[in-house]
């Protein structure tokens, strides 16, 4: 299967184990507002999550909670990110976002249980033995704490009332936390399912995350908000330092090609079996959205 065909058989299959997750909650706002949040989007951590794992010879329906978890942790951080304390974003896929459709105090406690739920599906038995499921609660508790997504945002936040712009390496320190640490527990989770060598599937999705941002950046600058689904021109507006601020158009767009080099070379070792995780790669720097 291609990597169009089986990302979008991924992004179903991840939708309904999120569906049938908060299925049996009350009809609460707040419940309501969890299922709003979690519908859409690529699921390109979840298919990381699937693909990796299918790779090592784990099937679909022993992987698919943790691809769902990572889907609800996701959503989660992006119902916080577009909250007026932080990035403050009326659209999210071409949608309201959660605060702007309901109010903040229930945006807050919608990503809440986005990330708790993200936990208590990490305990499905179908993922494995105990030690498999505390090597995932773990990696995603450190992918989106405090040593990653919590401390990127909070360096982003922070810069935008640095005295001095950022430089290209503390942009680099930023979103390898905010949108890298994410992508590369996505990837490794296949390894830690498989029992498998994290360190190949680790560089690839080091360079991975780091390209995908470098092309969010290329967006803000050329994208059509009917397209990308948000604002764009939101970072020049705000004289934020970027990857395209620091480097240039050209430039940045160079070093995302370059980077997707560097992941489809990690993944060496896999041979064949990697295609459509190279195919992802190639993706990153060539989507609109």
């Amino acid at each position: 299967m291609s990597f169009p065909q089986q990302l979008a058989v991924d992004a179903a299959a991840i939708q309904a184990r999120l569906d049938a997750a908060m299925a049996g909650l009350t009809d609460q706002p707040v419940i309501q507002a969890m299922r709003y949040a979690a519908q859409g989007g690529k699921r390109l951590r979840g298919f990381l999550v699937l693909e990796s794992a299918r790779m090592l010879g784990v099937a679909e329906t022993r992987a698919i909670s943790a691809a769902a978890a990572v889907e609800a942790l996701h959503a989660y951080s992006l119902v916080h990110d577009d909250m007026p304390c932080m990035d403050d974003d009326a659209l999210r896929r071409g949608l309201p976002t959660v605060h702007v459709k309901w109010d903040e105090a229930t945006a807050v406690l919608a990503g809440d249980a986005l990330q708790t739920l993200a936990f208590e599906m990490l305990t499905d038995p179908a993922l494995g033995a105990g030690d498999t499921r505390i090597a995932l609660v773990a990696g995603l508790a450190k992918a989106s704490g405090a040593e990653g997504m919590v401390l990127g945002q909070a360096l982003d936040i922070a810069a935008e009332t640095a005295a001095q712009p950022l430089t290209l390496g503390q942009i680099t320190e930023l979103q390898a936390g905010k949108t890298g640490a994410l992508i590369r527990f996505s990837a490794e989770a296949g390894a830690i399912l498989a029992g498998a060598d994290r360190a190949p599937l680790r560089a690839y999705a080091t360079a991975l995350g780091l390209a995908f941002q470098i092309w969010d950046d290329v967006l803000d600058v050329t994208g059509d908000a009917a397209l990308t689904g948000k604002a764009v021109g939101k970072d020049a507006a705000a004289g934020k330092a970027t990857f395209v601020s620091l480097l240039g158009l050209d430039e940045a767009r160079a070093r995302a090609t370059d980077l997707v080099r560097q992941a489809e070379a990690a993944l060496s070792p896999y041979g064949a079996a990697a295609q459509n995780l190279i195919d992802c790669a190639r993706f990153v720097i060539a989507r609109q959205s």
